[in-house]
C-alpha cells in the first residue's frame, strides 16, 4: 500500500514539473529574446511539489503554491465523499432500486464537483465548462448540473488588473495604446474577457485580455487534478478520467497563448478563402492587430453580428435558421475532411451571423499588421458567419484524416465491413458498436440499417434524449475505456460534434448534416485517391463515384420526404408541432 502511495506522491511531484514546463514552453519561449526572463527552480513547502518557473507573476506564481494543500484538500474531501456516498448507498442494491439510487449518487456528486470548481475557480471553471457539454460520456446529473451552473459563471478582472497586464506586454498603458478603451469588459470566460476599444485611425476594436495568473495558477492546478484522478483510479479502478486530464494537459497551454490563437485564426481565414472551398466568402474570421498582440493579449477587429441562436437577429438579417445550419455543417465538414485544421469550440456563443461586409471592406484587406479576416475571399450572399475564439484546434495529419472520412463514409451508407474496418483502426477493438453509438449517438441496430439517410438524424425528442443518457450511464466503465486508448485527435473531434449537435438544436430547424458529410468525405477520399493513382481512368473512377453518391443522397432525400409526407396526412402534423415547440423552448433556454 505504502509503496504505491509513495509513487503516487512521485508521479504528483514530476507532474507539477512537467507541467511547468509545457507552460513555460507554450507561452514564454518564443517571447524570450523579448524579455529575457529566466526560469527559477523552487521547493513549495511540506508537500515538495518541484520545479516551476517564475514567469510573468511571480507573486501569483507564489501564492498559487501556497494555496495547493487549500485546493487539493478540496479535492480530496469531494473525492471521498464521493466515492463513500456511492459505495454506502448501492451496498446490496439491484434493478430499478439500484438505478434509482444511482441516480440520487450521481446528482450529490455533480453538486459537491460543483462546489469545488467555484472555489478552486481557474482551470477548475473551465474544466467543469468542459463536463457541460458532454452528454455521450457522462451521466445526465453532471453534465446538466454544470451546463446550468456553470456557462455563465466566468471569473472578471478589474480594470487595473487588465491595465497592468496591458503596460506589461505592451509598455503602455491602454489609454495610450488605443484612442479609448472601455473599461467594463463586453464579455467574460473563464480564461480571458474581451473589452471594447478604437484605435487611433478610428476603428473599432475587440481586445481581448486573458485573466492575471491563470497561465501559471493552471501549472500547479492541472498537476493537483492529475494527482487526484490517479488516485481515485486507485482506489476504484472503474473509475478513469485520466483521457481528461491528459487532454487538457496538451491542450491548455496553447489556449493560454494567444499568439498560438492567432496563428490558428490566419490559417482558418486562409483555408475557408481558398480557391477549392465551399463555403469561400461566406465565413470569415475576426481580423487580428499583430502589432497589439502578445501571449495574453489579443486584439481584433470588432465584429457586429447576431449569436446563431438569435431567431429574431437572424430574421432581421434575412438569415433563415435552416441555411444557418447547413452552413456550418459544410464549414466544418470541410474544415475536418478537407483541411484537416479543425475548430474545436464551436458553441453557440463562438459563432455569429453578420451582414456581408462591401468587398475590400475587411480590415485585414488594408494589410499591415493585420491578417485573417475574410482571407483575401470576397463576400458572398447577403449575411456572412464569423467564427470567433480559435484557441483550440486539432490538426488532423492526412492518415487519420482519411481513415475518419472513410469511417464516416461507412457510416452514413451504413457499410458494416466498412464501419468495423475503419473502427479498429481507431483502436476500437471489440467495441465497434460502442464507438459508432459515440459517434452517432445512435444505437448499433439503426446505424447499420440500410435504406435511409434519416436513420442517423437525431430528433432530439426527450425520448431519444433519456436514451442517450441511460446509454452513457449503462456503458461509463467501457466508454471510458475506448476514450483511453482511441487516437487523441479523436477526442476534440467527439467534443466538436457534441457542440455542433447543441447548436443545431438551438437554432430549432435541425438539418440533415450526414448530406454534407458524405459530400465530404467522399471528396476527401476521391482526391487521395488521385493523388495516389493519377491518370485519365482514375478520373473517370472518382467523378463516377462523386456522380454515384450525389444521386444516391438525392434518392434518400426523395425517400426520407415521401415517408414525411405520409406521416403527415397520416395525422402526423401535431407531432410536428409539438418537436417545433420542444426546439422553440430548448432555445429560450440556451445560453
Amino acid at each position: 500500500m505504502l509503496p504505491r502511495a509513495a509513487r503516487l506522491a512521485a508521479q504528483f511531484r514530476s507532474s507539477v514539473a512537467a507541467q511547468h514546463a509545457s507552460f513555460s514552453t507554450a507561452a514564454v519561449a518564443a517571447a524570450a529574446g523579448n524579455a529575457g526572463r529566466v526560469a527559477a527552480v523552487t521547493g513549495v513547502g511540506a508537500l515538495g511539489l518541484g520545479s516551476f518557473a517564475l514567469v510573468d507573476e511571480p507573486l501569483q506564481v507564489a501564492y498559487g503554491a501556497a494555496m495547493v494543500p487549500v485546493r487539493l484538500g478540496r479535492d480530496v474531501v469531494a473525492a471521498v465523499s464521493m466515492l463513500a456516498d456511492y459505495a454506502l448507498t448501492l451496498r446490496g442494491l439491484d434493478g430499478e432500486e439500484l438505478e434509482e439510487a444511482k441516480r440520487g449518487c450521481h446528482q450529490r456528486g455533480a453538486n459537491r464537483l460543483l462546489d469545488v470548481c467555484f472555489k478552486n475557480g481557474g482551470i477548475y471553471i473551465k474544466l467543469g465548462q468542459h463536463i457541460g457539454m458532454l452528454d455521450h460520456l457522462l451521466p445526465s446529473e453532471y453534465v446538466l448540473t454544470m451546463r446550468e451552473h456553470m456557462l455563465d459563471r466566468c471569473p472578471v478582472s478589474t480594470y487595473e488588473q487588465v491595465r497592468q497586464t496591458i503596460v506589461e506586454d505592451f509598455g503602455q498603458p491602454p489609454e495610450q495604446l488605443f484612442a479609448s478603451f472601455s473599461a467594463q469588459p463586453i464579455a467574460s470566460a473563464s480564461l480571458a474577457q474581451v473589452h471594447e476599444a478604437i484605435d487611433h485611425d478610428g476603428r473599432r476594436l475587440a481586445v481581448k485580455v486573458q485573466h492575471r495568473g491563470l497561465r501559471e495558477a493552471s501549472a500547479i492546478d492541472l498537476a493537483t487534478i492529475d494527482f487526484l484522478v490517479r488516485a481515485v483510479k486507485w482506489l476504484a479502478p472503474d473509475i478513469d478520467y485520466q483521457w481528461l486530464v491528459d487532454e487538457s494537459k496538451e491542450n491548455l497551454p496553447l489556449e493560454l497563448d494567444f499568439l498560438h490563437e492567432a496563428a490558428n485564426s490566419r490559417r482558418c481565414a486562409e483555408n475557408l478563402a481558398s480557391r477549392g472551398c465551399r463555403v469561400r466568402g461566406r465565413v470569415a474570421c475576426p481580423a487580428v492587430d499583430l502589432s497589439r498582440t502578445s501571449h495574453r493579449v489579443l486584439t481584433m477587429e470588432y465584429v457586429e453580428g447576431v449569436k446563431v441562436t438569435d431567431r429574431a437577429g437572424l430574421a432581421a438579417l434575412g438569415a433563415a435558421p435552416a441555411d444557418v445550419a447547413a452552413l456550418i455543417s459544410e464549414t466544418f465538414n470541410e474544415m475536418i475532411f478537407a483541411f484537416g485544421d479543425v475548430h474545436c469550440d464551436p458553441h453557440a456563443a463562438n459563432l455569429l451571423v453578420r451582414r456581408a461586409p462591401p468587398a475590400g471592406a475587411s480590415t485585414a484587406s488594408r494589410g499591415g499588421n493585420w491578417q485573417g479576416g475574410n482571407g483575401g475571399a470576397a463576400p458572398r450572399g447577403k449575411w456572412q458567419l464569423v467564427l470567433l475564439d480559435h484557441g483550440l484546434y486539432r490538426q488532423l495529419d492526412d492518415a487519420f484524416r482519411l481513415e475518419y472520412a472513410g469511417l464516416w463514409h461507412s457510416l452514413v451508407f451504413a457499410d458494416e465491413g466498412g464501419i468495423r474496418r475503419h473502427s479498429a483502426a481507431m483502436n476500437a477493438g471489440d467495441a465497434v458498436p460502442l464507438f459508432a453509438g459515440m459517434l452517432t449517438q445512435k444505437p448499433w441496430e439503426e446505424v447499420t440499417q440500410k435504406g435511409s439517410s434519416e436513420r442517423l438524424k437525431l430528433k432530439y425528442t426527450e425520448e431519444e434524449k433519456e436514451a442517450i443518457q441511460d446509454y452513457a450511464a449503462q456503458y461509463a466503465r467501457e466508454i471510458g475505456e475506448l476514450l483511453r486508448r482511441m487516437p487523441r485527435p479523436l477526442l476534440l473531434l467527439l467534443k466538436t460534434n457534441d457542440c455542433l449537435r447543441a447548436v443545431d438544436l438551438a437554432l430549432g430547424s435541425p438539418v440533415n448534416s450526414f448530406v454534407s458529410t458524405a459530400r465530404e468525405c467522399t471528396r476527401a477520399l476521391a482526391k487521395a485517391r488521385l493523388q495516389h493513382h493519377p491518370g485519365l481512368l482514375s478520373r473517370v473512377m472518382v467523378a463516377a463515384d462523386v456522380a454515384a453518391v450525389e444521386l444516391r443522397m438525392a434518392a434518400l432525400r426523395l425517400l426520407s420526404w415521401l415517408s414525411e409526407l405520409e406521416a403527415w396526412l397520416r395525422g402526423g402534423a401535431a407531432a410536428g408541432e409539438a418537436r417545433r415547440a420542444a426546439a422553440t423552448a430548448a432555445l429560450e433556454a440556451a445560453p
